[in-house]
Order: C-alpha cells, then sequence, then structure tokens
C-alpha cells in the first residue's frame, strides 16, 4: 500500500491482507516495471509468447479413481469421452500409504476413497485402452511407484514411455504430516523424489516428474501465503539437492509444475497465482542461474478446494465450485481440477464428474474468458494484492530457511505444527462464525428441507472385497525366487546412499513384486521394520497407539 490517505477499511482477504474499500494507480508497483506483457520475465501476466498471439486455454480434468483398477478404467473412460483432456488418479488410503490391499489393516479402506493399486498389472488393467500418447495422466499416488507403475503399462497398451504426458507429485518434506504418509524417513523420501525426478528426465521426458503439490498441505485450512511459502520452499530444497547431484538447472526446471488450490475469496486467489510466477521465475532466473526461458516460466495446475465444500446444501457446492474455476481461467492456469459437488461424501459420482467437465466446457466456450490472457492485469485492486502476496510469500521462505536445514525442521515436527494449527484455526473461524459459510453456520435450513442432491451426494462405495480376494490368490500364484531376488536388490539399494532406487523398484515391480513388499525393502535396507505399522509405533511417544 502506498502512503496516501486512505479510506477507512474495507476488511481483509483470508490471508490477512487488509483491504481498501476502493484502489487507486498508485496502490501497485507497476511502475517499477513487474507489470511486463504476458510471454515475457518475470511471467506476472502468464506464459503466452510471442509470436504466439492466441491464449491457449487450459487443460481441463477430473480426479477419478473408485474400487479396482478395472471399475476406475470405465470411470476414465467415461470422463473422456465426456470431453476430458486429462485425468487425476488417485489412490484409495492404503495405495497412497504404500500398503497392500490384502494387509490385514487395509480391506475396510480398500478402493472407497480411490483405486486400489499395489502390482504391475493393476497399472496395466487402469490404464488399458486410454491414449496415453494424447491425453495427460496426473498421479495422486507416491511418485516413485506412480512412475515405475506409468512406464510399465505403456508398452503392454502399444505407449512408449518416451511419449507419455502428465505429472507424479513429489512431497518429501510434508508427505508424513499429510494424506501421502508412506512410513518411510525423510532421507528416503528425499532420494526416492530425486530419483524419480532423474528417472523422468531420461527416459520419460514429456512428463512433469517435478510436482509441488501444494492442494493436499493447503487444503486443510492453510491461507494463501502459507501454502506457497511451503510450496515454494519444498521446490527449492528439491532444486538445490538435483543441483549438488550435478545437473544443470535447464535440464529440470522446465519439467517443474505446481499444483495450487483455489478457495473462495476470488481476487487474492487469482493473484496468488501472479505471485507465484513471479517468484518462480525470478528464483530460477536470479538464484539458480537458469538461461533457458522456459526454466523461468512456472506450469501452473489448479484443484479448486474440497475445504470449502459443505455437506450441508451440497447443490451449493456446484456454484462455488464454478466460481472458483472461472477465477483461475482469469488467472491463466495451464491445468484446472474442480472438486465435485459430492467431495463432502465421497470421490466423484459419475453424475459429479459430468457435471464438473461441463462446467469447465461452459466457461470455456461460452464465457469468452480464455480469449485474452491476464484480463485483471492491470487492475489496481489485483496489482496491488499481486505485490503484497509476492512480498509476504518470499517473507515468510526466508523467515523458515533461517531456522536451519530442512532435515532438522521435518524431524523436529516443526511442519506438523503449522499444518495442524491450520487446521484448528479453520475449525474455530467456522465454529465462531469469523469465516461464513452459506449454509452451514448462516443461511441454515432444516434436515428435512435439506434434500436436493442428496441422494446422489451420500450413494457410498462399499470397500472392494472381491479385489482383496482377488490380490490374495495371484499373491500365492506368483514365481518366488526371481520375485526373491528383486526385492534383495532393492534392499541391497536402499542400504546404499549412492544407489540408484528407481532400477530395482521398476524390475521388482515387473516381477510382481508388490508396492507394499517394495517398500518394506526400503524400510528394511534403512535398518527399520518393514511393517509399517512397527515403524510408526517406534517414532511415536510412549503410551500410544499407531
Amino acid at each position: 500500500m502506498t502512503d496516501h490517505e486512505a479510506p477507512a477499511s474495507a476488511g481483509k482477504t483470508a490471508a490477512g491482507i487488509p483491504l481498501r474499500p476502493f484502489y487507486r494507480p498508485d496502490d501497485g508497483s507497476r511502475d517499477q516495471g513487474t507489470l511486463a506483457d504476458p510471454g515475457t520475465y518475470p511471467f506476472t501476466r502468464g506464459r503466452l509468447r510471442p509470436p504466439d498471439a492466441r491464449p491457449r486455454g487450459w487443460i481441463q480434468r477430473e480426479l477419478s479413481g473408485e474400487g479396482s483398477p478395472r471399475r476406475s478404467n470405465q470411470q476414465l473412460r467415461a470422463l473422456l469421452a465426456d470431453g476430458a483432456l486429462g485425468v487425476d488418479v488417485i489412490g484409495d488410503n492404503p495405495t497412497v500409504s504404500a500398503l497392500d490391499p490384502d494387509h490385514p489393516m487395509c480391506a475396510p479402506a480398500v478402493g472407497t476413497t480411490g483405486v486400489s493399486l499395489c502390482r504391475k498389472q493393476d497399472f496395466i488393467e487402469l490404464l488399458a485402452g486410454l491414449p496415453l500418447d494424447q491425453m495427460t495422466l496426473s498421479h495422486s499416488l507416491p511418485p516413485a511407484f506412480a512412475l515405475a507403475g506409468q512406464y510399465l503399462a505403456g508398452p503392454p497398451n502399444g505407449i512408449d514411455p518416451r511419449v507419455m504426458r502428465g505429472s507424479a507429485i513429489q512431497a518429501p518434506i510434508y508427505s508424513e504430516d499429510c494424506s501421502y504418509s508412506t512410513f518411510l524417513p525423510f532421507a528416503m523420501r528425499m532420494r526416492l523424489s530425486l530419483d524419480s525426478i532423474v528417472f523422468s528426465l531420461r527416459e520419460m521426458p514429456r512428463f512433469h516428474a517435478f510436482l509441488e503439490d501444494t492442494y493436499y498441505i493447503s487444503d486443510g485450512g492453510l491461507n494463501a501465503v502459507e501454502e506457497m511459502s511451503l510450496g515454494l520452499l519444498e521446490i527449492r530444497e528439491v532444486c538445490r539437492r538435483l543441483l549438488a547431484r550435478g545437473l544443470p538447472v535447464d535440464s529440470f526446471a522446465p519439467r517443474i509444475a505446481i499444483l495450487v488450490n483455489c478457495r473462495m475469496d476470488l481476487f487474492e486467489e487469482i493473484a496468488k497465482i501472479r505471485a507465484t510466477r513471479r517468484l518462480f521465475a525470478r528464483m530460477m532466473r536470479e538464484e539458480f542461474g537458469a538461461t533457458d526461458p522456459r526454466s523461468w516460466s512456472a506450469n501452473i495446475a489448479v484443484h479448486t478446494s474440497g475445504l470449502t465444500l459443505t455437506a450441508a446444501q451440497p447443490a451449493n457446492n456446484i456454484v462455488r465450485g464454478a466460481l472458483q474455476a472461472m477465477a483461475m481461467a482469469m488467472a491463466g492456469v495451464q491445468g484446472l481440477e474442480i472438486s465435485t459437488f459430492d467431495e463432502p461424501f465421497r470421490t466423484p459420482s459419475a453424475i459429479a464428474h459430468q457435471l464438473a467437465i461441463r462446467t469447465q466446457q461452459v466457461i470455456e466456450a461460452e464465457t469468452n474468458i480464455g480469449a485474452v490472457e491476464d484480463p485483471l492485469g492491470g487492475s489496481y485492486y489485483v496489482e496491488s494484492l499481486t505485490d503484497e502476496l509476492e512480498r509476504r510469500i518470499d517473507a515468510a521462505v526466508r523467515q523458515i530457511e533461517e531456522l536451519g536445514d530442512v532435515d532438522t525442521l521435518v524431524e523436529s515436527g516443526y511442519f506438523r505444527r503449522i499444518l495442524t494449527g491450520a487446521m484448528d484455526r479453520h475449525s474455530s473461524a467456522v465454529q465462531n462464525g469469523e469465516l461464513r459459510i452459506v449454509g452451514v453456520n448462516e443461511h441454515t435450513i432444516s434436515p428435512e428441507a435439506d434434500r436436493f442432491l442428496r441422494d446422489i451426494a451420500e450413494e457410498r462405495f462399499e470397500p472392494d472385497y472381491a479385489h482383496v480376494e482377488r490380490i490374495r490368490a495371484w499373491r500365492a500364484s506368483r514365481r518366488d525366487p526371481p520375485l526373491q531376488a528383486s526385492l534383495e536388490r532393492v534392499r541391497d539399494a536402499s542400504a546404499d546412499p549412492a544407489a540408484d532406487l528407481m532400477a530395482p523398484i521398476i524390475a521388482a515391480l515387473d516381477a510382481d513384486a508388490t508396492i507394499g513388499e517394495i517398500t518394506s525393502c526400503l524400510r528394511e535396507g534403512q535398518g527399520l521394520p518393514g511393517d509399517p505399522f512397527e515403524y510408526a509405533a517406534r517414532r511415536l511417544p510412549a503410551g500410544t497407539r499407531p
């Protein structure tokens, strides 16, 4: 904000930035040269590059996965038939924790929150018949196994892995404190991230194996500043370690992608995208020395916020998703997924899937929003918010890095405290009415009147016990000697800090090892119990249970 006499405050954004009732030309910093044309450094206004004079739209996709791989394959086919340009596959809770469906703790959760994947054949069945050379396939799965599974599933489906497109989430710092816990120590998680990125650069060059996912860490209640500061912190740490391995920054920076959240404070969310592009560009060029313009220009995709959706009056969620998607279209993201109206209850139903894709299609085809790059560029308000978010995000990153090395911060629980504190803060804000939510703490209706779309939203998918039995029968039929030899190579590689992990992981998966077995060997190579629950129990305070 500038020093001119300001009107009385109009409140503040979700991230706590004070707002004015109106904005003037000198409220931003456009005179400092930050508002360059789209496609030029520092890319505040988007990735459009001269002489290309036409905005390119965005990849329209949806999150999918439920039950067995065969059932989920039908979901993916239906989405593509409805016009989706890509899909985002999410694993069920056992899969994202690298556990097999027939693990004694897992059966009640198999297939209920995503697709169950544990072996090579599962990936082949999941991707059967899909045009993997024409669509993007993003994975909300453990990244090393997402890459290994897609790599092995390509040739049986007639697709060369080198032409596959998509992305895999790299979350070594925060995964154990959010929804991607694999019960692996931080050093091993970081090795897996680095090795899978290097593998993709060599074997799957069109794939974005370095996807920073700030959505999953922020949808517990982080604000925009916290979300992007933690995301950029992780990007910086992974980049430094890739550079330490001798990789030139321009060899991997163009394949970095960021999947961000979009909440209901729409102008702040638009400004967040613009500030993130600017921060990324400056970090890559000025700090890491990238010289390729593609390294400066962040690939940003968005998943609209599930946290903003409500179990009360679920039809209101359709409006929320549409507004968030429209904002992100104006922000100029490269990919977009809408959290479906039934997300408070389940993974997306067929009707919710179709409605979410149709929402994107209406925005793209009927509103003309995509005809102009950065249509809000030059808005006094948006430019002021962009500047302030950039300042606050950068300051937050620097403040965390001054506390010490990331390894120590992870092991001390520093990031866990940030994430759990945000959850508590969000819950309190809803309860005391500070955060206004229609249908929850204002404009409520009786349960008897709240029936619209509820029958669809509340339809549950039962655990896929048939798939559990299928895996048990298959496990008993495997050829043991080559399988055990492949697992021993995983164990040996885990024990050697200089060894590549991807080659033995792919070989073991190809030899019919399961994800759970491979992950157990990774733990054992570190001198830890192979069973994740025994490992977790060792890390808990005395007197508590995993």
